[in-house]
Formats: C-alpha cells, structure tokens, sequence
C-alpha cells in the first residue's frame, strides 16, 4: 500500500503549488533549444509538471501511485499545450528506464527526495541526464516542521493522536540527516548551487486539515474512528490563534541544482 494511501483527493486539492517564482528558477537552471526535456520524478498529482509545463516541450513524469497519476492525468491532459509531449508512467525511480535515446535537460525531484534511495538515484540520474542537463532537487517546509506558533501546536495534536514520532503511512519516519546539497556533490552532479525562495501564505482550518490529510503523517486513515474526533481538535485548537480563520505563514523554497564537473 502506498504511503499517501487515501490522500490523492486533498493533495490535488489542498497541497500548495509551485510558485512562478520557483518555475522561473528551474527554468533557468538549463539552456533553451529543441527539443527540452523534463524528468519528473515523484510527480504525485502533477504540480511540479503544472508549473512547467509551457517551459518544456518532452515531459515524462513518473510515481510508483496509480491514483496519484489517474489524479495528475485529469489536470495536466486539459492544460496540455499542442506541442508538448507528455507521458505519465507508474513506476519507482529506481527502476525507471526512459525510451532509448532519451536524456532530460532537467530532472526535478520536489518533496520526494527524503523517500529515496538518495545515492543510488543520483547515480543512475546520470545516463538519463544530457551531458548540460541538471537535477533539481527542491521543496518547502511541511507542517511538522512547526515553524510558527500555530504549527507547533498542531502538531501536539498530531502527536495527541498518533504519538511522538513522525509518521509515515503504517511506519514512523526515518529522517535523513544529512543535506541534500552534501549527497548531491558527492554523486555525478556534484557541481551545486542553492537558491532560496521565500513563499507567503494565507490558511484556513479547512484548508489546514485538507493538507494534513494529504501528508503521510496524518492521512485520513491513521486515525481510524477517532477522525471526526481529530478534526475538531484541530479547529478548537486554530481557534484559539485567529477570530477570522486566518492563519498567515511564511515559507521558503529550498532548491538544490547539481550539474556535472566540467572537464
């Protein structure tokens, strides 16, 4: 079972977007031609291919979640532009293989990377990244990470109901240590750059709890029969921030793009 089991209705929904701002990053990372390929690894419901998808004109997008995709599938195919090539395919990273003589200009891996085989990844990247090409690997904080009043106290809720340590699906969260940037210059994309983009939102407790329950800490299903009774937990416990269901965040994008020594 997948860890995102039940989830795809509130991460289409709920999950935020990728930011122009970001777009316009990864668009710069590689130069522009004919064709331009994107790898998208970990696509979930598609909103790293949503933003990109005027910038590149050959774009696989790959999971290993048959319903993520069906999900990606239903709001990609009608913003598809005439001449862009689109394939969505249910498969791990691990064991992708693109059609012979495909190689990607970039490769983005957004809030996936920590569910990896990090090293292993990188270094099969390399025969399906063009010889300028890059990887971008990027992503903004999630909630647990608690970087606001309101946050922390959500996630003691989280943790009223769940326990202590990070869930993920069934299993606890193994948290990786080390940064990402240090993996990445230790694989073929060892040459690194960090662009930092600072992201402002405004949330609701609707909104709120459509996003926990598209994260593999508090999907729906963990809860089993005491989900109504986390809900209202969470909206007493938002109440107690905001007399207008508001509930102000300050974020950033973290984007790490590795590309090849020069010789």
């Amino acid at each position: 079972m997948s860890l995102f089991h039940g989830t795809v209705g509130f991460y289409r929904q709920y999950r935020p977007g990728i930011p122009t701002t970001v777009a316009d990053v990864l668009d710069g990372a590689v130069s522009t031609g004919v064709p331009r390929r994107l790898l998208d690894v970990g696509t979930g419901t598609g909103l790293v291919v949503e933003a990109l998808l005027s910038r590149f004109d050959d774009i696989i997008a790959i999971d290993n979640d048959a319903d993520m995709l069906a999900a990606a599938e239903d709001a990609l195919l009608p913003q598809l532009p005439a001449d862009t090539q689109l394939r969505l395919q249910e498969v791990t990273a691990e064991e992708f293989t693109p059609p012979a003589g495909w190689q990607a200009e970039l490769v983005t891996i957004c809030r996936a990377f920590h569910w990896l085989d990090q090293a292993a990844i990188l270094t099969r990247l390399d025969a399906q990244v063009s010889p300028d090409g890059a990887v971008a690997i990027f992503g903004d904080n999630s909630f647990w990470t608690a970087t606001s009043d309101w946050k922390a106290a959500i996630r003691t809720v989280i943790q009223d109901f769940l326990g202590e340590q990070r869930r993920a699906g069934e299993r606890t969260f193994q948290h990786h240590n080390r940064p990402y940037s240090e993996i990445m210059r230790e694989s073929p994309f060892s040459q690194v750059e960090e662009h930092s983009v600072p992201v402002n939102r405004i949330w609701t407790a609707d909104s709120i709890l459509g996003y926990l329950y598209s994260t593999s800490f508090a999907a729906p299903q963990l809860f089993r029969d005491r989900l109504g009774e986390f809900d209202s937990a969470v909206r007493a416990t938002l109440a107690g921030f905001s007399d207008t269901d508001t509930f102000a965040e300050d974020n950033e994008f973290l984007i790490r793009i590795g590309r090849r020594e020069r010789a």
